[in-house]
């Protein structure tokens, strides 16, 4: 994909990160996140083949951040030529509160794997260090920005910001790039689908189990690995597709 049609990506309006790192750090008041911000992000024109990403999976009790809350994290760090699977991490989280049966099915996350979990604010320092100065990969962003930006202001007041590549927007490009034309309109031609699963399917990416925080984090890793190699150049500044 030319750098032309992806300049077509919808992510007008998008920080410039450095910078908007830069700001964070000197407002920001807990330490943990002051440390976070100060260790900076890549500059935009930064290409894709250096940039070094981490992808970033929750399983939670339902789908409202502010009503509901993180369950599980898993993170993977990676470039685009290396998983670096020996450094990912998975976390158990303690909601406060009990599970609901539906959530249950989906995850199989039960009140008992969590009774004895601590509360995030105890691996904080953790997660943000192995988040620190790599650029955050997820398949669907609200999940992932929301849950632990609303998790942090009920903790410490305040929130957090941080620069996401989003596979499921991306592959919603795409698709929709794809199925432009009279032609495919003629024949009828629409986009696929952008779950998880299916867009990995369609990479000839094996299938995983879902619903678990660290496998979904490696199925997203891998998925932005095949993106990148069918459809987008790994001289691409990372400040066309971030968000």
């Amino acid at each position: 994909m030319s750098l032309k049609t992806a300049a077509r990506f919808n992510n007008s309006g998008v920080a410039n990160w450095p910078e908007r790192f830069a700001d964070l750090a000197s407002k920001a008041q807990d330490p943990r996140l002051i440390d976070y911000y100060q260790q900076g992000v890549v500059s935009g024109d930064t290409p894709l083949s250096e940039v070094p990403f981490v992808a970033l999976d929750f399983e939670t009790t339902g789908l409202d951040s502010q009503n509901d809350a993180i369950l599980t994290i898993g993170l993977v760090p990676f470039s685009l030529q290396r998983i670096r699977c020996k450094e990912s991490a998975h976390w158990v989280i303690n909601p406060h509160r009990e599970m609901n049966e539906e959530s249950v099915i989906i995850h199989g996350i039960t009140d008992s794997d969590v009774k004895q979990a601590p509360d995030l604010n105890i691996v904080l320092e953790e997660v943000l260090n192995a988040l620190a100065g790599k650029v955050v990969v997820v398949h669907y962003k609200k999940i992932e920005r929301e849950f632990i930006h609303q998790a942090l202001l009920v903790r410490l007041a305040e929130g957090i910001e941080f620069p996401v590549i989003d596979t499921l927007d991306l592959e919603a490009f795409v698709q929709r790039e794809q199925c432009k034309g009279w032609l495919n309109w003629l024949k009828g031609k629409k986009p696929g689908s952008v779950r998880l699963a299916h867009a990995r399917e369609r990479y000839g990416l094996p299938a995983y189990a879902p619903h678990h925080a660290l496998t979904d984090a490696l199925a997203t890793a891998e998925l932005w690995q095949a993106q990148v190699a069918y459809h987008f150049e790994p001289s691409m500044p990372i400040k066309l597709l971030w968000q």
